[in-house]
């Protein structure tokens, strides 16, 4: 499927802590969709943590061409916004922010030691957040005579695709939602069943998750 056609991002929130070297390193991971959501979040989580030594983030978004941001929040350049964003570009994710908090423990760690703490409390945390890929469907309504309904909707539900419920007037509609790329075989088929009777409407295209 083209890379346009689909996406993987975390399926919500989630937190997770690492102790590493009496610091404590906490990361808070969600699923945005903009640039001001994911500062939103970042600012939720600092104000929460105002105590704490640092609160370092990273986040990737689709909107503007996948726009990217981290930042070290007072850590030696490189050494924890970077890394937090390097696990999410690794990932291959999107719509993604991850802001790891850190209270110092006491034993510094040195910038190979950070760098190390951070991307390990990123990585942790997304190991804790089940990953979704959004493909986008095409929304297909599907309208044929009563006495091939049942042939009609057997194959329908035979595919997997997602279905709407069926709506019945003078005639049969079954709405679905089918990723784009894959409607013509389905639609051939279904062509066959019917003789060439059944009247389709090709609706909205939007992005829709794949549950495993």
């Amino acid at each position: 499927m083209p890379k346009s056609h689909s996406y993987l991002t975390v399926s919500g929130y989630s937190e997770s802590e690492l102790h590493i070297q009496k610091s404590r390193f906490i990361a808070y991971i969600n699923r945005v969709d903009t640039e001001v959501e994911a500062q939103s979040f970042v600012q939720e989580i600092s104000k929460m943590h105002r105590e704490a030594n640092h609160n370092c983030y990273a986040y990737v978004v689709r909107e503007n061409g996948n726009l990217q941001r981290s930042s070290d929040d007072g850590e030696p350049a490189g050494t924890a916004g970077r890394p937090i964003l390097e696990v999410i570009r690794n990932r291959e994710l999107t719509d993604t922010v991850i802001v790891v908090t850190r209270y110092f423990g006491g034993i510094k760690l040195g910038a190979g030691g950070l760098i190390r703490a951070y991307s390990a409390s990123a990585a942790t945390g997304l190991d804790q957040n089940p990953t979704l890929e959004w493909i986008l469907h095409r929304y297909l309504t599907i309208t044929v005579d009563y006495h091939v309904m049942g042939k009609v909707e057997h194959e329908l539900r035979q595919s997997g695709y997602e279905m709407e419920s069926t709506r019945f007037t003078d005639t049969v509609s079954f709405p679905l939602w089918i990723p784009v790329g894959e409607e013509q075989p389905l639609l051939d088929q279904i062509a066959e069943q019917t003789s060439g009777m059944a009247h389709v409407d090709k609706g909205k295209q939007e992005y829709r998750p794949r549950y495993s």
